[in-house]
């Protein structure tokens, strides 16, 4: 079992789900923080009049091979996207804790 935590620049939230559509991946199951503000390696975002632009979450637990592809995605994503900010961080997770 692995934990995938995805945070993003909230422009590509569509075109991430469109992604995971095509790749056959839509029935993966997460959980979304719609706004979450933050610095990172893209600059700050907090959603306000300095700094506009925000941000999303997702985690995600899934079995090793759906992590696989839906890194997949992300990396097809951040190819599309360069500049918006786009990160995904893998955790094994301990089975029955």
């Amino acid at each position: 079992m692995v934990r995938l935590e995805m945070i993003a620049n909230r422009s590509v939230e569509g075109d991430f789900f469109d992604l995971l559509q095509k790749r056959g991946l839509g029935e993966v199951y997460y959980t979304k923080v719609p706004v979450v503000f933050g610095v990172g390696d893209s600059g700050p975002r907090h959603g306000d009049h300095v700094w506009p632009e925000e941000n999303f979450l997702l985690l995600m637990y899934c079995e090793e091979e759906t992590a696989d592809r839906v890194t997949d995605v992300v990396r097809e994503l951040k190819r599309e996207f360069p500049d918006e900010g786009i990160k995904l961080f893998r955790v094994a997770v301990l089975e029955g804790c």
